[in-house]
């Protein structure tokens, strides 16, 4: 199977998914995310549910040599937690409490509500852009 419908199916699925959980509703993302309001502990049970089929793929990984559209896995290393990673991880929460929107979820919700979403994607690309072309130090 070519890489191209490999990820054209995995990212369905990873879409549908986001959309039938409730994860690509800002709204319900809003509510998990306010611990001391009206809180929503759904994504709590949708996060959970997550980590059964992640520990078999991870059983199944290591029984592989390579991955089915690839020579060989290319796992990132790990890394110290720097000033960078700091303020990103710092960033992303930001966004993702104000917004109720994270990457994955503000894609899928393109084809749920475009009018609403566009501008956070628009953002997000823009500050994707910048990223690239204004060097970070991690110092």
């Amino acid at each position: 199977m070519s890489k191209v419908v490999i990820a054209l199916i995995s990212g369905l699925l990873f879409g549908a998914g986001l959309a039938y959980s409730g994860m690509a509703d800002p709204a319900r993302v809003q509510s998990f995310l306010d611990l001391f309001g009206n809180w929503d502990p759904t994504l709590a049970f949708v996060m959970g549910g997550a980590v059964l089929p992640m520990a078999v793929a991870w059983m199944i990984k290591s029984r592989l040599s390579s991955p089915l559209a690839a020579t060989s896995f290319e796992l990132p290393g790990t890394s110290k937690i720097d000033r960078s990673l700091a303020i990103g991880a710092i960033l992303f929460g930001m966004g993702w409490g104000i917004a109720g929107l994270c990457p994955g979820p503000a894609l899928a919700d393109l084809a749920l509500a475009p009018k609403a979403v566009l501008p956070f994607v628009v953002a997000m690309f823009v500050g994707m852009a910048a990223h690239r072309f204004i060097p970070v130090s991690s110092t």
